[in-house]
């Protein structure tokens, strides 16, 4: 069920497009260079992205066709899970996705302060007790603005995903003009016989998952919000306008940094790598304008995101599968209960993990590892639904083969992702069962069917087995 808002109000296509573009390009953009090249060579990154690209793009077919043929599904992620697999599932598809939404801002917090520190040393790393502090303040501003109303928000969102391109932009002409063949060409399988070897390029293109589903997260943003757009198609144009202006500044971001820099220097440069890139090509002043674009990107990143991880519990709740106080709204419309909940939880990880060794690249892969259930689902129910049509229905075959192809997609991600992130990621999820059977309780549901009850079971063993591995010390992913 979507608000009741008046229609002016509601979400055009070039809002709900920022909103998308907004919340892809975040932080990762800036370091993806170097978190690309820690572990690949040319050929796989190539590969990597190929996949990637392929993948995101099925995934977006499946949001788009999702959105046409179930409208009345307004939660996008997590409405889809339910109406597919049931309500454990669903709960846990909202579950997870908030999860990621909020964990993801942790990571973005990580790497804005870095950028600071480029101008104020007070900062030191971006990684200390001064860049807590920042960081919370920055945390409560972003909190007050959306109490305003998302539609405020929103458009504010606009301004800043306008402003974090211009940066991006000058970045790839600079690096164009001094990009080097011979140093894009060397050594492209990065193997020790310096040609093909299948185990190892598989390995290094597994490497590159996480980074680049961290990079492309937030294509579903239009989705999320379809219960207050203006109409499907904005939805649907938003998702692929999204889609191809973030891939293009992708491939081009990754191409010409590989001809700039040997992949073990990229791998070595500090955060954020794109500034230390762009000085080594222009001087001072290249640095000094990605680290504002840095910190104008993640501004806008940190907004956009608050703003779905807020809308998934609000419409949870509605269903009620999230506690009632989740769906209470203040008097411009905002989830406020939603908000402040979200807040506190970033507020906390913020005060245990800002000051860790490597934060942003444990927040980053463990948001990436949390996002890639609800994904899952997504493309488990277009496929399940494409199935369930009529024989001869338009259109049947091909929605098939895409949700055939994007869940290999998804099943592909949780192998690629590994097995220590997926455990810590468990951590996250099992809590959840708490919740679900109280709510189940208090709505006097049946709490699990046969085969939610094993999903439980199995979850809550991981975590033990997780727990186990950390006291032991066998599990040191942090």
């Amino acid at each position: 069920m979507a608000l009741k808002i008046k229609e002016k109000g509601k979400l055009g296509v070039l809002p709900l497009t920022a909103l998308v573009v907004g919340s892809i390009i975040g932080g990762g953009v800036f370091n993806l260079m170097a978190d690309m090249s820690a572990e690949a060579s040319l050929m796989a990154i190539t590969i990597g992205w190929i996949i990637t690209g392929l993948g995101m793009l099925f995934l977006a077919l499946c949001f788009q066709n999702l959105s046409k043929k179930r409208p009345d599904l307004d939660a996008g992620i997590y409405s889809y899970a339910r109406a597919g697999f049931g309500k454990y599932m669903g709960f846990n598809s909202a579950w997870g996705y908030w999860i990621s939404a909020w964990i993801g801002n942790v990571a973005y917090a990580t790497l804005l302060f870095s950028s600071v520190a480029y101008f104020f040393k007070t900062f030191g790393d971006g990684q200390n007790a001064v860049s807590v502090i920042g960081a919370s303040i920055l945390l409560w501003i972003v909190t007050l603005l959306v109490m305003r109303g998302v539609k405020t928000a929103s458009y504010v969102n606009i301004l800043i995903t306008a402003a974090k391109l211009i940066p991006i932009g000058i970045f790839i002409l600079a690096a164009f003009t001094a990009f080097k063949l011979d140093i894009f060409t060397a050594d492209i399988w990065g193997t020790a016989t310096k040609g093909f070897e299948f185990s190892d390029v598989l390995t290094q293109v597994k490497s590159t998952m996480l980074v680049t589903v961290w990079v492309f997260i937030g294509i579903e943003g239009a989705v999320i919000f379809s219960g207050r757009a203006k109409n499907k198609s904005s939805v649907i144009k938003a998702t692929f306008l999204g889609l191809m202006t973030v891939t293009a500044f992708y491939f081009l971001i990754t191409a010409l940094s590989l001809g700039l820099k040997t992949r073990p220097e990229l791998a070595g440069l500090g955060q954020p790598a794109m500034a230390e890139l762009m000085k080594s090509v222009v001087g001072s002043w290249g640095a000094a304008l990605v680290n504002i674009g840095l910190i104008i990107s993640v501004t806008g990143a940190w907004l956009a995101w608050t703003l779905y991880a807020v809308e998934l519990p609000y419409q949870a709740a509605k269903t009620k599968a999230f506690p009632s106080y989740f769906a209470k709204e203040n008097k411009n419309g905002v989830p406020i209960v939603s908000l402040l909940v979200t807040s506190i939880l970033i507020q906390a990880f913020l005060l245990l993990f800002l000051t860790s060794i490597k934060a942003y690249d444990f927040m980053y892969s463990l948001a990436t590892s949390a996002i890639l259930l609800p994904y899952a689902f997504t493309a488990f129910y277009q496929l399940k639904y494409s199935m369930q049509e009529k024989s001869g229905a338009k259109g049947r075959t091909r929605n098939i083969v895409i949700g055939a192809v994007a869940s290999i997609y998804a099943i592909w991600l949780v192998y690629a992702a590994g097995l220590d992130y997926l455990l810590l990621t468990v951590l996250l999820y099992a809590p959840a069962v708490v919740i679900y059977v109280l709510m189940q309780i208090k709505n006097r549901e049946k709490i699990f069917t046969a085969k939610e009850f094993a999903a439980a079971t199995a979850l809550v063993g991981l975590a033990v087995f997780c727990l186990y591995r950390v006291i032991d010390g066998t599990l040191t992913v942090i």
